[in-house]
C-alpha cells in the first residue's frame, strides 16, 4: 500500500469552497488527502470585531484537533495576513510546528514565496473584499516590494457571500486588472480569498492571458505538498503554480 499524505486545513467557519476545491484538486493524487478543522470567521471588515476572528487561540484550537489525524502538514486556507500583516502568519506557523508536531504553511506566504521566487515585481489582485480591506492588502504588498497597483475588488463583507461570485465575475475582474497594454500589465494575476471558486479558472485565464494566475487555494495547496514530499509537476495541468 502506497503511503498516505494527510494534509491538514484550517478552515473558516463559513467557508463552501475551499473544500470541494481542495478534493477537487487532489483527485490526480490518490494516495493523498486533505481533512478540514473549521473556527469561526463570518465577516471580513477592519472593525476590532472581525479582526477577533483570528486570534491565534482559535485558530491553534482547530489545529489541535487537526493533529488527533496525524496530518504531516497543516496549512491555513486563508488569507486573513494580507490585511493584518504577514508577520501573523509566520507567527501562527511557527506556533502550529511548536505545538502541533506537524509543518506548517499558508495561503499567503505560499503566494509570496512564489512571487518572490520567481522575481515578480507587480500584480493583479482580484478579491471579494470591502475597499479598506483591499487598501490594506495593496499596502502590505508594496511593504515587500510588490505592486499590486493593478486590483479589482467587489466592496462584499460578509464571508459566506464570497462563495456566490460567479465564475463569470471572476473573469471579468481578471480581464480588467489584465486590460492595459502588455507594457504596463502585471506580471501574475492573485485571486486572492479562499471562498472563491478561482482556482478551476486557472488554466483558461492562463492561456488566455500567457501570465500565472495564482489562486489561493492553490497556493497554501501547493505548499503542503511540496513540504509532504509530494510531485507538485503531477497536478500541472492545474496550473503553472503546480510546475513550480
Amino acid at each position: 500500500m502506497t503511503a498516505r499524505v494527510l494534509l491538514g486545513m484550517l478552515t473558516p467557519s463559513s467557508n463552501t469552497v475551499l473544500e470541494p476545491v481542495t478534493a477537487a484538486l487532489l483527485a490526480d493524487l490518490p494516495e493523498v488527502s486533505a481533512h478540514f478543522g473549521r473556527f469561526r470567521v463570518t465577516e471580513i471588515a477592519l472593525s476590532a470585531g472581525a479582526l477577533a476572528q483570528f486570534d491565534n487561540r482559535e485558530i491553534m484550537a482547530a489545529a489541535e484537533l487537526l493533529s488527533h489525524a496525524r496530518c504531516q502538514v497543516i496549512g491555513w486556507n486563508g488569507t486573513s495576513s494580507g490585511w493584518l500583516g504577514f508577520e501573523s502568519d509566520r507567527s501562527l506557523c511557527a506556533a502550529i510546528e511548536r505545538e502541533k508536531g506537524a509543518l506548517a504553511c499558508t495561503s499567503v506566504l505560499a503566494l509570496n514565496e512564489v512571487l518572490q521566487a520567481t522575481g515578480v515585481q507587480s500584480v493583479g489582485l482580484v478579491s471579494p473584499y470591502r475597499d479598506d480591506v483591499q487598501a490594506a492588502i495593496v499596502r502590505n504588498y508594496a511593504s515587500i516590494g510588490i505592486d499590486c497597483a493593478s486590483e479589482r475588488h467587489l466592496g462584499l463583507q460578509d464571508n459566506f457571500s464570497f462563495s456566490d461570485v460567479s465564475d463569470d465575475q471572476i473573469r471579468t475582474m481578471v480581464r480588467e486588472v489584465m486590460s492595459g497594454d502588455m507594457a504596463t500589465r502585471p506580471e501574475a494575476v492573485a485571486i486572492f480569498c479562499t471562498n472563491l471558486r478561482g482556482a478551476p479558472l486557472v488554466p483558461e485565464l492562463e492561456a488566455e492571458f500567457g501570465v500565472p494566475v495564482y489562486d489561493t487555494i492553490a497556493t497554501v495547496l501547493w505548499k503542503a505538498l511540496k513540504l509532504a514530499g509530494v510531485d507538485t509537476a503531477r497536478l500541472a495541468h492545474r496550473g503553472r503554480l503546480f510546475s513550480l
